[in-house]
């Protein structure tokens, strides 16, 4: 099969091409496994965590990607749900251990035995792909396999943080970073909390227009005060800064969801300038997103078909992946951006 793959780490800035399009054997199911075609898979900043070493793969070559849509093609022996033909989409979440109290308790993005697709397990930047049966997820009619991709990861993943946020109808929220998560995070919001105000702190002056455009009531930079205090923020930047810039907006008792895996250390020593005061007292909190769990991915695409979402997507060949990438890293981004492949 042709795959974009990843043999090592390196820096964006001095490698604007760091996947190369290969030959690479295909993957047989075995077990519990499934085949996938793959149609569409999703370019997510995570990818560029793998690439820069802040999530690093534990082995190279390596196959990215992560938010995959296509239809099942052959299946292992112990299979016993889907068939030949089924719609499929993959996540994050490739597999868990099944058995610890995070597992037995829904929350298999907590378990030690965690693996992603795309990092852990090849990914989806590929044509065919291998992955265990009860880690797969049927696609809503309503939905392009293109259109389905983002609801896989930016999707379940900003749904995961806007839960963990503990958001109630009212309350004012923040998004911090306006990409793939941060407009289905606002598009979810004005659906099921319709008195709830939404202000968008984003670099760039097009994603502060684009969030605008989809009902925030303000949008400005990271470094602005916003112009009410907020009850709940979620941060999906690679940076420092954002983050002890948006704890000076949180009420009294307010929370910071951070949803990355990894942030940049350009900018770490801006955590030398948290101030208590201003930054962390009146019992602010701050808390972390980790992964997500089958639940996540299940509940948003429920609700994603429920909704009648219509992501924003940029649609690339396969082999355009890298210049997809290089998009990402320099901020060129309006909605998901998502490689068509087959």
């Amino acid at each position: 099969m042709k795959a974009m793959v990843l043999n090592g780490h390196c820096s964006l800035k001095e490698n604007q091409t760091p996947l190369t399009l290969r030959d690479f054997p295909d993957p047989i199911p075995e077990g519990d496994e499934v085949l996938v075609k793959v149609s569409a898979c999703g370019v997510c900043h995570t990818e560029l965590d793998e690439i820069e070493g802040r999530t690093p793969p534990p082995h190279f070559p390596i196959i990215p990607g992560h938010q995959v849509v296509g239809s099942v093609e052959a299946t292992g022996c112990k299979t016993d749900t889907l068939r030949i033909g089924d719609r499929v989409g993959i996540g994050w979440i490739y597999s868990a251990c099944g058995s610890c109290k995070f597992c037995l308790s829904g929350n298999e993005n907590l378990c030690y035995n965690f693996k992603a697709t795309g990092r852990d397990a090849n990914g989806g930047y590929a044509q065919y792909i291998t992955v265990p049966e009860a880690f797969t997820y049927p696609i809503p009619n309503d939905f392009s396999d293109a259109e389905a991709v983002p609801l896989l990861c930016a999707g379940a993943v900003g749904y995961r943080s806007l839960r963990l946020t503990g958001l109630k109808d009212g309350d004012n929220i923040g998004l911090t970073g306006f990409g793939a998560s941060g407009h289905l995070v606002l598009k979810t919001v004005r659906y099921r909390y319709p008195n709830t105000k939404v202000f968008v702190f984003a670099r760039s002056v097009k994603e502060q227009e684009f969030a605008k455009e989809l009902g925030a009531v303000w949008a400005g930079c990271s470094a602005e005060k916003s112009p009410e205090r907020l009850a709940c923020i979620i941060d999906t930047t690679p940076a420092w800064e954002p983050v002890v810039e948006a704890l000076k907006n949180l009420d009294p008792g307010g929370r910071l969801v951070i949803n990355a895996i990894g942030k940049e250390e350009v900018d770490k020593d801006y955590l030398l300038r948290l101030d208590y005061p201003a930054h962390l007292w009146l019992e602010k909190e701050i808390k972390s997103v980790a992964n997500v769990s089958r639940r996540d991915v299940s509940e948003f695409l429920a609700l994603a078909a429920e909704m009648r979402i219509k992501p924003e997507i940029q649609e690339f060949a396969l082999e355009e992946a890298n210049e997809a990438l290089v998009e990402l890293n320099t901020r060129k981004i309006r909605g998901a951006k998502v490689l068509r492949i087959g």
